[in-house]
């Protein structure tokens, strides 16, 4: 899950930026099969074959799609970091290219958001960007993993090893990462489909690398520091909405210190419950996974912070059980600001932050780190994905 508004998308041009509507939206009362489908787009569904490298790639013929990092760092002089580089792509519809070609007709558009926790310093930086697929200026390579936009990039190389380059930066701050697979990638959901509601194309394919060993640099208030640690990576890409009643989501990414991870969306419905399509994955140490429904998991909230710049009260401690594994996380923010207010890119203003989580697997104690993605809580993610 990644915060994205269908809603309302700013179309730079070579003068102003121009807003387009979405298009028609679905009455509330509308069938799931009355629900007008994105023209000219492919729909996610079940028993898609996945091939790597080729799926790292861009999938045009899906109108939305993004490529997700996050991780923790520590410097040689033990400060620590918690990061965040996301591009993501949206193809617009058919109709509203027009018939005239152009080198400046918009056909993809591409937003990104890059962000450092400061750890150690109580600080949080981010940054973002938006740009069309025009004049090589923003772009993605298909069979492969390579998207840009001027000089941030993600680039995925074989030599010496497979390993992927992030490049991002903002105005007090810069990343230049390797991140290099520990395991294979993991397929989240059923039969190659994760679901995001009841509709058939309320649906994505969403694959993750759960744990990669990242080293590179980061340069913060013009110091440059050499960094290691571990990184999670989520590829993503579909063509449908969320449904009607969900307002938003809670995404956890748990990385153990026993090398078991743990992946988990929670669609929240306006009501306050959670969307019985809601799911995860438990990746065990050696790479085998096992699904879980929505009713496999609990999520329990004992602690909030509220925002002074967007008003939203998120969540910020949790306790989350699997009671058939006999697993019990205690998860809690490293740092309470993590929010990003993204008026001139995704428009969508949303918490993802590092955290640490302890607790028990199997009666045995565990420790280890995460990120988490918290979206609807300043304003409702109605339509968006």
């Amino acid at each position: 899950m990644r915060a994205w508004n269908n809603s309302k998308v700013v179309l730079p041009s070579s003068r102003e930026p121009v807003r387009a509507s979405a298009g028609p939206s679905a009455s509330p009362s509308a069938s799931p099969s009355d629900r007008p489908r994105p023209a000219g787009f492919r729909q996610a569904e079940p028993g898609y074959q996945y091939r790597f490298p080729r799926d790292h790639g861009t999938h045009d013929s899906f109108r939305t799609e993004w490529w997700y990092y996050t991780g923790h760092l520590t410097a040689e002089n033990g400060r620590r970091f918690g990061y965040q580089v996301t591009f993501f792509r949206r193809g617009i519809e058919p109709e509203r290219i027009g018939s005239t070609p152009s080198r400046w007709a918009i056909r993809q558009l591409y937003l990104a958001h890059v962000a450092l926790s400061d750890l150690d310093g109580q600080r949080f930086h981010y940054a973002e960007k938006v740009s069309r697929a025009a004049l090589g200026k923003a772009g993605a390579e298909a069979g492969r993993l390579r998207v840009w936009i001027d000089r941030w990039s993600i680039e995925d190389f074989t030599s010496p090893h497979e390993h992927h380059r992030l490049r991002a930066a903002g105005g007090e701050f810069s990343l230049d990462l390797s991140v290099t697979p520990e395991k294979p990638p993991v397929v989240h959901g059923k039969r190659g489909v994760s679901r995001k509601g009841t509709d058939p194309a309320q649906a994505s394919h969403y694959y993750s690398f759960p744990r990669l060993a990242t080293a590179g640099t980061l340069t913060v208030d013009g110091r440059r520091l050499s960094v290691q640690g571990t990184s999670w990576m989520d590829h993503e890409f579909g063509s449908g909405d969320l449904g009607e009643e969900i307002s938003g989501w809670d995404w956890f990414s748990v990385q153990l210190d026993n090398r078991t991870e743990l992946m988990l969306y929670r669609l929240r419905r306006s009501d306050g419950t959670v969307a019985p399509v809601s799911s995860g994955t438990l990746i065990l140490p050696d790479g085998r996974t096992q699904h879980l429904s929505a009713t496999d998991v609990q999520v329990e909230t004992y602690e909030y912070w509220s925002s002074g710049r967007s008003a939203g009260r998120y969540p910020s401690r949790w306790r989350v059980e699997v009671p058939s594994l006999a697993l019990s996380l205690d998860v809690r923010p490293l740092l309470p600001d993590q929010e990003l207010v993204t008026s001139r890119s995704t428009h969508v203003t949303y918490w993802e932050g590092a955290v640490q989580v302890t607790g028990q697997l199997h009666g045995a104690p565990v420790s280890g780190q995460g990120y988490v993605e918290l979206t609807g809580y300043a304003k409702a993610m109605r339509k968006r994905l």
